[in-house]
């Protein structure tokens, strides 16, 4: 019999980050999180996204043993604000049992309704900066730190109770020799005098900080009109630059301003730290601290993060600058190949930046959706 608990407690909290690290210990591509970093983002008096959102978590038990959890999420600015009537869900794990992936989604099908929503979505997280989709393509890469990875079974039972697709993402890689610099550099010198751009670039965090509200200002200009975007507010601002971009290298951040000095784009790229949290095991001491900071020195590579430009500056070959300053940047580094976050399959202006570096897909995940 399946018995599902609500979390309640510090212990509970703690089983239910360290359960994947059960379901997944025979995984060679499976990227575990740094726990105290993750209970850090459940914590309602550490995270401000709690200012704006509601959470629930569940525990699935069979015969006293963990055999599943889900997160159940109400971004109120989302149904509020937006009048999106969603209920969301994510961190979704669960043993290849029916019963108990039903029995955790009935418990946020419950919350969703008695909450007046329309319908549920995952799996996702509180906002756009949070991991997004179950993996159903490319089991047999390693994950990141960015994402989530997952049994191909999910899938399957997501399916079979009921849920359909609801947005479709990929993930593509290159070769860093793929940028070929002949495709950017002239361009870059033509749209910087034809707009009045130039380029900045970092050696130092502290460089980075007074411009970061701008950049998050920026980066919800730029998403806006995406239908499951939901903005990153005032306080979330401050969070985030504490949480991320201490542990972002300075040389991979560019920036993009015009003659007034406004900024009009940004790129964040970081190194790959997977194989470093393999080796952490979900911690920082003794040795994850070591093996965190020899792969942001070290890392061969990168994974881009983020890319924002204004709306009034997109479709005008902007990205040439920024891919001229990254081809830079990466050959004094040594990188050798690229990576790419979720983008959403819809998103042609993606597909056209990334064209002309040969990239190849080689995962996709999706978010499912079920009305209530």
């Amino acid at each position: 019999m399946i018995t599902i608990k609500e979390v309640s407690s510090k212990s509970d909290l703690k089983k239910f980050v360290t359960f994947p690290f059960l379901l997944y210990k025979d995984s060679k591509y499976w990227v575990p999180p740094i726990i105290n970093d993750e209970l850090e983002s459940f914590d309602k008096t550490k995270n401000p996204v709690f200012k704006d959102a509601e959470a629930w978590f569940f525990l699935a038990y069979e015969n006293n043993k963990i055999v599943g959890r889900v997160a159940a999420i109400i971004n109120r600015l989302e149904v509020n604000q937006q009048n999106v009537k969603k209920m969301r869900f994510g961190w979704f794990d669960f043993v290849d049992n029916t019963s108990v992936s039903e029995a955790l989604l009935q418990k946020v099908s419950e919350i969703g309704s008695a909450n007046s929503l329309e319908y549920m979505e995952g799996p996702v997280g509180f906002s756009n900066l949070d991991k997004v989709g179950v993996l159903v393509e490319g089991f047999d890469h390693i994950g990141t730190m960015i994402t989530w990875y997952n049994h191909p079974y999910y899938k399957d039972h997501y399916e079979r109770l009921g849920f359909v697709k609801e947005k479709e993402y990929m993930e593509n890689k290159f070769p860093a020799g793929n940028a070929d610099p002949k495709l950017f550099t002239k361009l870059n010198s033509l749209i910087k005098r034809r707009y009045g751009l130039s380029e900045l670039n970092f050696t130092k965090t502290k460089e980075v900080l007074p411009l970061a509200d701008e950049m998050f200002d920026l980066f919800n200009k730029t998403y806006a009109s995406l239908s499951s975007f939901v903005p990153i507010t005032e306080i979330q601002k401050a969070y985030f630059k504490k949480k991320y971009i201490s542990f972002i290298n300075p040389e991979y951040i560019k920036f993009i301003k015009d003659k007034e000095e406004k900024l009009v784009a940004f790129a964040i790229v970081m190194p790959s730290f997977s194989e470093a949290l393999q080796k952490a095991k979900g911690k920082l001491f003794p040795f994850g601290l070591f093996h965190l900071l020899n792969a942001k020195k070290n890392s061969k590579d990168v994974i881009f993060y983020l890319i924002g430009i204004d709306p009034e500056y997109q479709n005008k070959g902007v990205t040439a600058i920024i891919f001229n300053e990254y081809h830079k940047t990466f050959t004094e580094k040594g990188i050798e190949m690229c990576y790419r976050t979720p983008e959403l399959e819809e998103n042609l202006a993606i597909k056209q930046m990334w064209k002309h570096f040969d990239p190849v897909i080689y995962k996709r995940r999706r978010t499912y959706r079920k009305n209530l």
